[in-house]
């Protein structure tokens, strides 16, 4: 690739098309690319550096792995159509959300203990989200204070992904401290009162906060250390116990519900002057209308990966749905099954305005810490901006259904319009044998 295309000076974001030539280079300076950015390849090399434990729960999904099959499949089958002799020379990858002009529709997903992928957990994700100017989740379950997490951020945009407590006064104290860090969006995770049933982690107790890892964000707050207290509980002398309190504060199994959210949206609001509050794990039209309905600013349509579920609906699928029925009326976010510039494309394609990663980035902290999370997102962007350069797109508005095309399919001997996508096949498929590494 020329590294004086006119592209780098028609654009407001680097031109990260050009990291496949830096990559392609190294040899002759001595270098090497640092590893594989083949999905596939990554989750290869991260079980060969993670403990067992961290291998688990960064792979395991719920049951028998079919909704994560599921959402893979679902990319699978929709299918961009190229367009040619398009002057790409000026396009640009930038978006916006939420009032932050950003480099990619591309997010970090709120991923909690990270301490168990790398011993700096969450600080060098956050860091590397700065460095990209792509929006950084930080989890509740996060294994790092969030003060310090901010810290690390910079000046980047964040957002705080809330497990909600049933203990108020905690909740409240742990918004207060979001706020007050610069986090500028607060959203709640709906999916996962408790985790749901992952095999491999229930075979092995592996839980990392009821053995003493990843509770630091809790143990770091005021409210939480007067709770500790009044249990009786040292968490320097009993860092299992102080944890198991912790985070069955937070997974606690039990429901919340629409009645508690009309408080929980006026509490932040309050807290935060009025800045957007989202609902993340949506995945039923009928939840998206009252979500809107309840005024919440954006949604996230996600099935949390595959991990709380099994035998749920595909993301993407439920995407299209909630998009035909409130995409004009909120900011729909989406993740799930993301593991490629494609697979981003298509969800926007589709509608999301956002998407968020997680496995990716997961994958590269774990193989080389802060290297290995940039090495992997320079990467997606790259790709991004290839995709966008040889399929003929200058910008992300450009991304819609239209460049799906259109299908026509045979049902039960009649021809039928199919209204939700096409060049795409039904959502009737058959289910693909393989689990992994898609």
């Amino acid at each position: 690739m020329d590294a004086k295309a006119p592209n780098k000076d028609n654009r407001t974001t680097p031109q990260y098309a050009l990291y496949q030539r830096e990559n392609f280079w190294k040899t002759n300076d001595g270098e090497v690319p640092l590893f594989n950015t083949d999905p596939g390849a990554l989750e290869e090399l991260a079980k060969e550096k993670l403990t067992q434990g961290g291998w688990y729960y960064a792979s395991s999904n719920a049951g028998q792995s079919y909704t994560h099959t599921q959402n893979r499949q679902a990319f699978y089958r929709h299918r961009i159509i190229p367009r040619m002799l398009v002057d790409t020379n000026v396009r640009d990858t930038s978006a916006e959300i939420f009032g932050h002009k950003v480099s990619a529709p591309i997010g970090f997903a709120p991923i909690g203990i990270n301490k168990i992928y790398h011993p700096l957990g969450e600080l060098p994700v956050a860091k590397v989200a700065k460095e990209l100017n792509l929006p950084y989740c930080l989890s509740t379950a996060g294994s790092q204070p969030i003060e310090d997490v901010a810290a690390a951020n910079g000046e980047g945009p964040r957002f705080f992904q809330l497990y909600m407590p049933h203990d108020d006064e905690l909740t409240i104290s742990l918004l207060k401290r979001a706020h007050d860090s610069g986090f500028t969006a607060c959203i709640l995770t709906v999916d996962t009162w408790q985790l749901g049933w992952r095999h491999d982690d229930v075979a092995t107790s592996n839980y990392a906060f009821y053995h003493g890892i990843g509770a630091d964000l809790g143990l770091s707050d005021p409210v939480f250390k007067r709770r500790l207290a009044q249990d009786g509980i040292d968490p320097k002398k009993q860092p299992n116990e102080a944890g198991a309190k912790w985070i069955d504060n937070v997974w606690h199994g039990r429901a919340h519900s629409w009645e508690k959210m009309p408080w929980l949206i006026k509490t932040w609001k309050e807290i935060s002057g009025g800045k957007p509050f989202c609902l993340k794990g949506i995945q039923d039209v009928r939840d998206a209308r009252k979500a809107v309905e309840i005024g919440c600013d954006g949604i996230v349509v996600s099935n949390h990966a595959g991990r709380q579920v099994d035998g749920a609906i595909a993301s993407l699928d439920a995407l299209e749905k909630i998009v035909q029925a409130v995409g004009d009326q909120t900011y729909i976010m989406f993740d799930s099954g993301v593991r490629s510039a494609s697979d981003v494309v298509k969800a926007l394609a589709i509608g999301a305005k956002f998407v968020f990663v997680g496995r990716l980035w997961v994958w590269g902290l774990s193989i080389m810490g802060e290297h290995g999370v940039r090495h992997v997102m320079k990467s997606l962007l790259s790709e991004l901006d290839i995709l966008m350069n040889v399929a003929g797109f200058q910008n992300i508005g450009q991304f819609d259904r239209g460049m799906l095309g259109k299908q026509k399919i045979m049902e039960e001997l009649m021809v039928i319009q199919i209204d939700f996508l096409a060049e795409s096949y039904p959502p009737s498929y058959d289910l693909m044998p393989v689990k992994s590494k898609l």
